[in-house]
């Protein structure tokens, strides 16, 4: 399968917002996660927020704090990113994986490895 292809980035102050958006037209099946990391170098890879493609429901890392939006249409998932703070720099991935009966969305993303070049994301004070 293809890498998704991550779009959206940029430079932003405090408070402001951004809107990524992730090509993952090859992750369409309904038994699939969704699901968006962001990492800062030198520290590992951390999930943000994941949906299932089957009927939408969505999880998100507790510090989100209600800022962030993750959602989906047939080939695109996108991440609303609002009340921007510094400690939100980082390059921005998104990902995509099967989930079985009994897992969680998050423990299927966590498999992911095909990465994309990310999006990076930069916000000043």
């Amino acid at each position: 399968q293809a890498r998704p292809v991550e779009s959206g980035g940029g430079s932003v102050q405090t408070g402001e917002s951004l809107r990524l958006s992730c090509d993952v037209s090859e992750y369409t099946r309904s038994d699939y996660c969704r699901g968006w990391f962001r990492q800062v170098p030198g520290k590992e890879r951390e999930e943000i927020a994941d949906i299932y493609v089957r009927d939408g429901t969505t999880s998100y890392a507790d510090f989100v704090q209600g800022r962030f939006t993750i959602s989906q249409d047939k080939n695109t998932l996108s991440l609303q990113l609002d009340n921007l703070k510094p400690e939100d720099t980082a390059m921005y991935y998104c990902a995509a994986a099967f989930k079985d009966l009994w897992g969680s969305c998050r423990s299927a993303v966590a498999t992911f490895r095909n990465w994309g070049q990310g999006t990076q994301v930069t916000v000043s004070s």
